[in-house]
């Protein structure tokens, strides 16, 4: 049976069967996958960006599966890692898109050098127009965390509107 499934490929290599997957977790993939890819594909615009997201979403529920497990709210915080993964992709592209950005006085290659939470933060917040309760689920942290994260980014790059903007004393004619 065993030589049923392992064949050789054409290097001679024997190619090992697949590692069975818990039960449990292969329902859970069948029970949301295509609800996933939905989400996915709505923010992230291509189908294979979306299924890589999807992907990476179940790979890494799968290494924290027994943990996960033992959750109170098994869909809630599933849920949330895929929210994850889809945001972190979404900005990172937009980090890079607006790094190149002109905005006259610096400030998009300032925001894409403040730290991934802040810049997270700014962009839903200023950007997107989302609000505080909005942002904090999407990043899956408490609302007061994303008041910190936004006013540390401000701080971050207050310095380049008062060297922009500081008011000199008018010359007497």
């Amino acid at each position: 049976m065993f030589e049923d499934v392992c064949e050789a490929d054409d290097f001679g290599l024997v190619a090992a069967p697949p590692l069975p997957l818990p039960v449990d977790f292969e329902a859970h993939y069948l029970m949301n996958q295509e609800a996933w890819h939905a989400y996915a594909l709505h923010f992230l615009r291509t189908n294979d960006a979306a299924e890589e997201a999807v992907h990476r979403t179940f790979l890494e529920i799968l290494r924290h599966w027994d943990a996960l497990l033992g959750e109170p709210d098994l869909q809630q915080q599933t849920w949330a890692i895929l929210r994850r993964v889809v945001m972190d992709e979404c900005l990172q592209d937009y980090r890079a898109e607006l790094v190149a950005m002109d905005s006259g006085i610096g400030l998009y290659p300032a925001l894409g050098k403040l730290p991934q939470r802040q810049f997270d933060v700014m962009v839903l917040r200023y950007i997107f127009d989302f609000d505080t309760k909005r942002i904090a689920w999407y990043l899956g942290v408490t609302q007061s965390t994303v008041d910190y994260h936004c006013r540390k980014a401000r701080e971050r790059l207050a310095p380049l509107y008062c060297d922009r903007y500081r008011r000199t004393p008018k010359d007497p004619k």
